[in-house]
């Protein structure tokens, strides 16, 4: 039996956000643990779906850990707000951070993860110098923001850079996770786990795929997983 853990990670964006309570009660009855928010400024991303209001009553509604994506140009605000709401882990862009080693650390002293997001053309070089400091790494396997277009495909060169940066880790003798971002399909989900992802975002093409329920769709997701992993 394999020992990887992987953690699933639904967007909330996802659910059905007019009826909160319902929607996060579904999702504790199916056993998710972890609950993926986007925190978008409308600058960084064309998209702006929670306000920070709503990600205060999603934390009153529930005990499961909030694993915050920021897309922002002003990191800084929107890491101290989400401290301040008390979530479990942030990730932030370094495309948009000139001080990535204070945001960091204002993170971790809160005892809270950390971790930066990458573009899906952003080189993993980037991380040179941050990687050991950072609990996970989000790749963005699409554009940030443009989830709703149908059209916007996940990225050809997805698994190979999951496969880079999983050597990476390996190479730096971390335990950094990997969590992946965007068109995380039940078809495309095998060679990102084969390649070494940790995290898988979900949403409409795997967990909340429409015609079936959500019991039906986390049924195929842990058989996938099963069938990868053993």
């Amino acid at each position: 039996m394999n020992s990887r853990a992987i953690t699933l990670s639904p967007s909330i964006m996802c659910a059905d956000i007019s009826a909160l309570k319902a929607s996060i009660q579904e999702l504790e009855n199916v056993g998710i643990k972890t609950l993926h928010v986007d925190v978008i400024d409308g600058a960084f991303s064309p998209s702006m779906p929670l306000g920070v209001d709503t990600i205060k009553k999603i934390r009153d509604l529930t005990n499961m850990e909030l694993d915050v994506h920021i897309m922002s140009l002003n990191n800084e605000y929107f890491i101290n707000e989400m401290l301040s709401i008390g979530v479990q882990s942030i990730s932030f862009h370094i495309e948009t951070s000139l001080h990535i080693d204070r945001h960091i650390n204002l993170i971790k002293k809160k005892n809270v993860k950390a971790g930066v997001a990458l573009n899906p053309a952003t080189s993993l070089s980037v991380l040179d110098y941050v990687l050991p400091q950072c609990d996970q790494i989000l790749l963005m396997l699409i554009n940030p923001g443009f989830a709703t277009d149908k059209n916007e495909q996940q990225v050809s060169y997805a698994a190979q850079k999951v496969r880079d940066l999983k050597q990476l880790i390996i190479n730096k003798n971390l335990n950094t996770q990997i969590q992946v971002d965007g068109r995380v399909s039940l078809e495309k989900i095998p060679d990102l786990l084969k390649a070494g992802a940790d995290n898988l975002v979900l949403g409409s093409t795997s967990l909340y795929i429409p015609g079936k329920t959500l019991q039906e769709n986390k049924a195929a997701l842990d058989a996938i997983i099963t069938n990868v992993l053993g």
